[in-house]
């Protein structure tokens, strides 16, 4: 699999994953599920985030390389 389909998946479970979430909250909503969503969910969105960009950046990298070897 590719960068670009490595990021392009990461993304797309990332997004069901917070569809999933946001169903799961309409029946889980006392404290410990907020806990949950801002110690776990909140902290996952940042670090998905950041490695999206650094999926891009390498792709950027690899597209270089090659055009480089070429």
């Amino acid at each position: 699999m590719s960068l670009s389909g490595s990021k392009g998946r990461l993304a797309g479970v990332t997004r069901e994953l917070t569809l999933k979430w946001d169903s799961t909250k309409e029946s889980w909503r006392d404290q410990k599920a907020q806990q949950f969503e801002q110690h776990y969910l909140a902290e996952l969105t940042v670090e998905m985030a950041k490695t999206v960009a650094a999926i891009e950046k390498l792709d950027e990298l690899m597209r270089k390389i090659r055009s480089d070897c070429e």
